[in-house]
């Protein structure tokens, strides 16, 4: 390896640690207000019901959702470096001021700027990171990016403890999450740099670049890429249910505190999604080099544990007993496992079968659908608990959509877009 090749390679390893604490903000900013239901409810008192909460996390990923193809598109287009430090500096500033409202009307229009903001990030940053790492590392690289995000929800778990606090409370961690995020975004747009132009196939040169609406036909007639799309929004549903909703559940049928519920049903299956991330990349890139559908075999590896995962949460807070919490964690750290498998090779996948040009965009038409989705699961989850239906039958549903992921990504055709394959 040349001089060159070598710093090019150092530079490609900091682009992940400059995103580390960013995703690590960008999930935390999100995990906090879960972890803090029961305060902000009790403070926001025109809240009121559940199906409102959850019309308040739904709308959040709505708007996200909505906005990702466009924040994907315009990073993919002209800078993801300038892409992601705005997103970090706006979010962050709406954050500060998710602190200070007093009524529902005002927290969902918080959150639903938030959307806006942090709709610009992820497809941007595993671009960008997809740009520095060639198939040899992309998947530890952006396997390591995500646990950044595993991090951000797991610090966020413990936020239930900050509420409780008579000193702090629910406001001041949204004041000190946003005034942090607002102080890293300064520096962060001097030391990004966007990655060197490429062709197709990974060879240094003029990029080609197209309109919104051939990028949009090029994708969509991809098949392997609808199905992609497809198998990235059916467990997404899941996971973002058990994010939103899970320190409630175990709050209330286990008759926990907040601060505990929120660390049980987090921190572990987030703890095990942060070592199978790393086992995973590393399997993924090395199973690469045998067959091109070795991130694909890795994937559908994860999507086999997810499916006993949310079978046995269901039945566990569904039949409580006196070890129903340590069974609850036993399937969440199963689910942890499988989630890291599965989130360490989406844009890996997606870079096999779309151009360099379009992965940004790509992965936000991935984060349109499966957010959307996932903002409805979380919707209809509120509704369904106001109507008393049982927690087995609704966590069966999410692991029956599991088995047919699993179909769904094996049928995926990967093809060489990079000279490494």
């Amino acid at each position: 390896m040349n001089p060159s090749n070598r710093s090019l390679l150092r530079y490609a390893w900091l682009v992940v640690a400059l995103l580390f604490p960013v995703a690590l903000l960008n999930y935390l900013d999100r995990q906090m207000i879960a972890a803090m239901k029961v305060s902000v409810m009790k403070d926001v008192a025109d809240i009121g019901s559940e199906a409102n909460w959850g019309l308040m996390l739904g709308q959040f990923k709505w708007v996200y959702a909505f906005f990702s193809p466009i924040g994907g598109f315009l990073a993919d287009r002209f800078s993801k470096r300038y892409t992601i430090a705005g997103s970090l500096f706006v979010w962050s500033l709406v954050t500060w001021w998710t602190g200070h409202v007093h009524s529902y009307q005002e927290l969902l229009w918080a959150r639903s700027l938030m959307g806006i903001s942090e709709a610009f990030y992820i497809p941007a940053a595993l671009a960008l990171i997809a740009d520095y790492h060639t198939a040899n590392t992309r998947s530890r690289a952006v396997g390591l990016h995500q646990i950044g995000i595993y991090s951000g929800v797991i610090t966020g778990s413990f936020a239930g403890y900050v509420a409780d606090a008579p000193r702090l409370g629910w406001r001041w961690a949204f004041d000190f999450t946003g005034i942090a995020g607002i102080l890293y975004a300064l520096p962060l747009v001097w030391l990004l740099r966007d990655a060197p132009k490429t062709n197709s196939h990974g060879v240094p040169g003029a990029s080609q670049h197209t309109s919104a609406g051939r990028s949009l036909f090029e994708l969509l007639t991809n098949g392997s890429f609808i199905l992609l799309v497809l198998y990235f929004t059916l467990p997404a549903m899941a996971g973002w249910v058990v994010r939103d909703w899970m320190p409630a559940i175990l709050a209330k049928e286990l008759n926990l505190k907040q601060g505990i519920a929120g660390v049980s049903a987090v921190v572990y299956w987030q703890g095990a999604a942060i070592f199978s991330a790393i086992g995973g990349g590393w399997l993924a890139d090395r199973w690469v080099r045998r067959t091109e559908r070795g991130r694909i075999y890795t994937s559908a590896m994860g999507m086999a544990c997810i499916i006993p995962a949310m079978l046995g949460v269901g039945m566990v807070v569904s039949n409580v007993s006196a070890n129903s919490l340590s069974m609850a964690v036993i399937f969440l750290i199963v689910f942890g496992i499988g989630w890291g498998l599965f989130d360490c090779n989406n844009m890996p996948i997606l870079s096999q079968i779309v151009r360099p040009e379009l992965r940004a965009t790509g992965y936000g038409i991935m984060n349109l659908v499966s957010i959307s989705c996932g903002g409805f699961a979380d919707w209809g989850f509120g509704i369904l608990r106001d109507r008393q239906v049982p927690l087995n039958v609704i966590f069966g549903v999410f692991a029956s959509a599991a088995v047919v992921s699993i179909v769904l990504v094996l049928l995926i055709r990967p093809r060489r877009t990079e000279g490494q394959g």
